[in-house]
């Protein structure tokens, strides 16, 4: 994600000085793929090192959490915050619909396990950054519904051009919202997305839209939760939305251990 101000569009350099004494544990789930490691070909937990990185930059203590199934409330006690990660399309049973022909890839242990993460961390209050599939998580766990397939709506593949590549474009951002105060006005983001929201849930508001009026960033009220349509962990030169979430949950573990 990179501004457009004049201004460097990472902000501060973080520095070990402006760092939390106590850094804050970041959960990242993972999922599971078949993977090489030299000779051997096995079933892991893996995850884009993307978004390991972002949160070490962004002061943060990265948490791999492999979709073991029912999320244990044990878990969140350990956490100060949460990453929701991009990656595969959500069970369309999940809100209520029929699945589309394009709607490729599910994967039942993910859903189990990151819709269960989400709701206990939603109780606790605990911050929460969703990206990409994350935002399209938090937005059926919380009673809204997505477009299967962009193209089919939109009668175009602008939020995905390439298979296995990132395209640039520019979304503007909801003058007030928590995204806008972090990102500014307008933002150049990195996309690869074929779904999106449809019907937005009660208690989430629209807070950027890409140029064809499809919404990229939603958050609500009250305790931090912010979701985003793009990868900002695709740009190592701007951590903003991280630092953010770290931020929120270096005082969220300072609070809960008072």
């Amino acid at each position: 994600m990179v501004s457009n101000d004049s201004e460097s569009a990472s902000g501060p350099e973080v520095s070990a000085s402006s760092l939390p004494a106590r850094r804050p544990l970041i959960g990242l789930p993972t999922y599971s793929e078949r993977t090489r490691f030299g000779h051997w070909e096995v079933d892991a937990a893996v995850l884009a090192r993307t978004y390991v990185d972002m949160t070490e930059r962004a002061g943060g203590i990265p948490v791999l959490l492999p979709p073991t199934g029912i999320a244990r409330p044990e878990l969140i006690e350990r956490l100060d915050g949460l990453v929701l990660t991009g990656g595969a399309d959500i069970d369309p049973s999940r809100y209520a619909a029929e699945p589309d022909p394009a709607t490729l890839g599910i994967r039942p242990d993910r859903d189990e396990s990151e819709f269960g993460l989400f709701e206990l961390a939603r109780a606790a209050k605990m911050p929460v950054l969703a990206i990409c599939r994350g935002l399209q998580l938090v937005n059926v766990a919380m009673g809204g519904t997505l477009l299967q397939h962009l193209p089919d709506a939109l009668g175009h593949t602008d939020h995905a051009r390439t298979p296995g590549a990132f395209g640039v474009t520019t979304v503007r951002t909801t003058a007030g919202s928590r995204v806008a105060a972090i990102a500014g006005q307008e933002v150049k983001v990195h996309c690869h997305h074929h779904q999106a929201i449809d019907a937005l849930a009660p208690g989430l508001t629209a807070s950027a839209h890409a140029p064809d009026g499809t919404i990229e960033a939603a958050e609500s009220d009250g305790s931090f939760l912010v979701g985003v349509q793009w990868h900002p962990e695709e740009n190592p030169a701007d951590d903003r939305l991280m630092r953010a979430l770290v931020e929120q949950a270096a005082q969220f573990g300072r609070e809960r251990t008072r």
